[in-house]
């Protein structure tokens, strides 16, 4: 492989990468510039230090899923934190090489530029998480929207193998399209930049940002909305009902729609967080000519990398299980905060008790 095979005059900037890499692709050449290389320096710090808080921060949310039992009830909603608490974490160990300077050089050069130089590892969690999340929404759409058919045909071994395909999808894309797009050519690891014609790297291009912001984006629109149209009905059925099981049935409800308005949360995030550097990245790619400031990519990957990182805090605030949890950690907390199940069981009892000394009057 010469460096002829390296598109010229531009970047050729691959979804699997998004980066710039360390040299100028000019005709062949590659010419390195200290004002770039300090600029990626400080961009590559800021990686590492939101990588570090996202680690932290996904790992307390995982904790108090754990603690709270909702890793067994919330089987994709854990896998989606499990995701971008791997993301997180190799975000860290990719930018720290890149930081030292390590070189593709022999067999083991080669290796790590097709696993981690070329941060192939890094987006096996990256999509993973985008799938999962669209996995979720459906997930969401089906036990609400056809709540009768998900509770006699959706199982549990469904759930867990959504779970599984969110991680598969992910490892078998990443790497079919590092294999077929990575090189190293003097020492230098070239990931996802190296195409076999132009054409393959604009379907290439266009394919990706449709499949993985356009179609997720109309998937979450349309489950969403229909999912409030659905409980915004079912609310106003049970209001007009005043059956002995009603209460009952209002706390399943709210438990069911504060983890739809944690995960709406979500989605909307990622939708913001994600669109500058898909648009970039389309741009770029598909109008060879076209001149963009290297300060404006690193903000949009910086961007689309702390959506990660501040996931965590969406849980944290929104998400009642993990809220109790994380209030139970506090010290000075000191008030011990009870599930729903058991505030719903006391009330239950307390309803019970009354009616049977009420009735003990009458008699």
């Amino acid at each position: 492989m010469t460096e002829e095979h390296i598109t010229d005059k531009h970047l050729s900037i691959a979804m699997a990468t998004t980066q710039i890499d360390r040299t100028q692709i000019t005709e062949g050449n590659t010419m390195a510039t200290s004002s770039s290389r300090g600029t990626e320096f400080y961009f590559e710090c800021a990686v590492v230090v939101i990588g570090v808080m996202g680690i932290a921060a996904n790992a307390l949310i995982l904790y108090c899923m754990v603690a709270s039992k909702q890793h067994k009830k919330q089987v994709l909603v854990f896998n989606q934190n499990l995701l971008d608490l791997y993301s997180c974490l190799l975000l860290v160990i990719t930018y720290v090489s890149k930081l030292i300077g390590v070189r593709a050089t022999g067999s083991i050069g080669y290796s790590l530029c097709l696993m981690l130089l070329s941060e192939n590892l890094l987006w096996w969690g990256i999509d993973g998480s985008v799938i999962n999340l669209v996995i979720i929404t459906m997930e969401r759409y089906i036990k609400v929207v056809y709540a009768v058919w998900s509770k006699t045909r959706l199982r549990n071994w469904m759930i867990h193998a959504a779970a599984a395909v969110s991680w598969i999808c992910g490892i078998t894309y990443n790497m079919a399209l590092c294999f077929s797009t990575t090189d190293v050519i003097d020492g230098v690891c070239y990931g996802y930049m190296i195409w076999k014609n132009r054409i393959a790297e604009i379907i290439h291009v266009i394919w990706n940002f449709i499949s993985f912001y356009i179609i997720v984006l109309c998937i979450f629109i349309f489950c969403y909305w229909r999912i409030l149209v659905t409980i915004r009905h079912q609310a106003s059925v049970v209001a007009s009902h005043n059956a002995a099981g009603s209460s009952t049935a209002h706390a399943n409800q709210q438990i069911q729609l504060n983890v739809i308005k944690t995960m709406v949360l979500v989605s909307a995030f990622y939708a913001i967080t994600w669109l500058p550097i898909k648009t970039y990245y389309l741009l770029v790619n598909v109008k060879s000519n076209l001149t963009l400031l290297e300060s404006g990519y690193y903000a949009v990957v910086f961007i689309a990398f702390f959506y990660f990182c501040t996931n965590p805090f969406i849980y944290a605030t929104k998400f009642d299980p993990v809220k109790r949890v994380l209030l139970g950690l506090i010290p000075c907390k000191k008030t011990p905060v009870q599930p729903i199940e058991s505030v719903n069981t006391t009330s239950s009892r307390i309803a019970a008790t009354r009616t049977a000394q009420s009735q003990t009057t009458h008699k």
